[in-house]
């Protein structure tokens, strides 16, 4: 009886053993299976996106690879290899995935899918060409982002003058205002901008900034001094004599003057002041008739009338003085009518008629005016010259 169950017991562990060494041959299978199901998967290298990944995959290329990972590929991403290219052990691929920007020109917007890292390579990559003097919204160097929005502002040439110096420049589309400012140019109180500051900038246009200032103007004047003549019944009829010698006067005067540019445009008398009082010139007239004198000369009696040869001068002929021999200030009285004579034919202080000259007065003469010659004054040397030289009629008045 024991030994029966003895039997029946060692019949049982048998099976027990074999079950279990059964199992443990199918886990060895399956584990086997697995490692060279696993052994036979390649390790690829992957950056997405900027992100490192290492996998191993049994993709046979690129795009199935993609695939497996549930990547969707658009044309414009960046990828290191092609699509079909077939994946091997310890590859390397590097994926980018487009990112939608919208540039935006001269009001024109437009809207491209790019791989490119910074603004800078995005219109490169495009074939954008931003010039020096042109306006980007961003910097070149920027991160490129999804939605991001690039702005262009084209520039143009125009021209800038500023104090009458003209300049060619280039701007963007902005007001007058903000363009000086991008101009580095400072506008004093006075000065006027052509346009007006607020209005739009655009291509040809000419900005011209006049430089206006505000100065006073000091100038002093001469005054002046007149010739008063005295009969004097002490003095020989036909004779002068100085009593006291004219000064001229001094005149202060103080102007406000506007400056255009560094030129005057418009003055202002704003004061004026005396600095020094004129004297008048006092001539004495000679009025004393000698009865008993009878006249031994050649001077000429009044009524007279007779021809002479007559030349014309002026009070600023090289080496005159502007005054006559019997002290009148020709330059003082530019419109007075005056003959030089030869005091031996006309006496001096005598009035006389001269054709085409008028009502005048012997009150100079001279080291060229000998006998039947007079010499004529004119204020101005054209009108001097315009006489020139000629015969006329003279009548003796006194």
């Amino acid at each position: 009886m024991i030994n029966s169950m003895k039997n029946l017991f060692s019949k049982t562990l048998s099976k027990k053993k074999l079950v279990i060494f059964s199992a443990s041959f199918l886990v060895f299978v399956a584990a086997l299976g697995i490692f060279m199901y696993e052994g036979t998967k390649n390790t690829v290298a992957l950056t997405l996106d900027g992100q490192e990944r290492v996998i191993k995959t049994h993709a046979n290329t690129i795009q199935d690879l993609f695939n497996d990972l549930d990547i969707s590929l658009r044309s414009e991403d960046y990828l290191s290899l092609a699509v079909n290219t077939k994946v091997k052990d310890n590859l390397s691929i590097v994926w980018k995935p487009a990112k939608q920007v919208e540039v935006i020109q001269d009001q024109e917007k437009k809207t491209y899918w790019t791989a490119a890292d910074t603004v800078k390579d995005f219109l490169k990559e495009q074939n954008i060409v931003v010039s020096e003097h042109d306006k980007l919204n961003l910097n070149p160097d920027a991160k490129l982002k999804k939605d991001m929005k690039i702005a262009i502002q084209r520039a143009f040439s125009l021209k800038l003058v500023v104090g009458g110096k003209e300049q060619d420049v280039w701007s963007t589309s902005t007001t007058v205002a903000d363009f000086l400012s991008q101009q580095g140019i400072t506008l004093n109180e006075l000065d006027r901008v052509e346009p007006e500051q607020k209005q739009t900038v655009t291509k040809d246009d000419v900005i011209n900034v006049i430089r206006v200032e505000k100065v006073t103007d000091v100038v002093e004047e001469p005054i002046n001094f007149a010739v008063i003549t005295k009969n004097d019944s002490n003095l020989e009829k036909g004779k002068q004599k100085v009593v006291s010698q004219g000064q001229e006067g001094l005149l202060s005067k103080h102007y406000e003057v506007i400056l255009e540019n560094g030129k005057e445009v418009s003055r202002k008398l704003v004061s004026e002041k005396k600095v020094k009082e004129k004297q008048d010139k006092v001539v004495a007239m000679g009025t004393k008739v000698i009865v008993a004198q009878v006249s031994r000369g050649t001077s000429e009696p009044a009524g007279k009338e007779f021809y002479v040869t007559s030349t014309a001068y002026t009070a600023n002929c090289s080496g005159c003085s502007g005054r006559t021999a019997t002290g009148i200030n020709l330059r003082a009285n530019p419109n007075i009518k005056v003959i030089a004579v030869d005091p031996s034919v006309i006496p001096l202080g005598t009035k006389v008629y001269v054709e085409g000259y008028g009502y005048a007065i012997a009150a100079d003469k001279g080291s060229a005016v000998k006998g039947y010659k007079i010499d004529v004054f004119f204020p101005s040397t054209s009108d001097a010259y315009r006489w020139g030289r000629k015969r006329v009629k003279i009548k003796i008045l006194n």
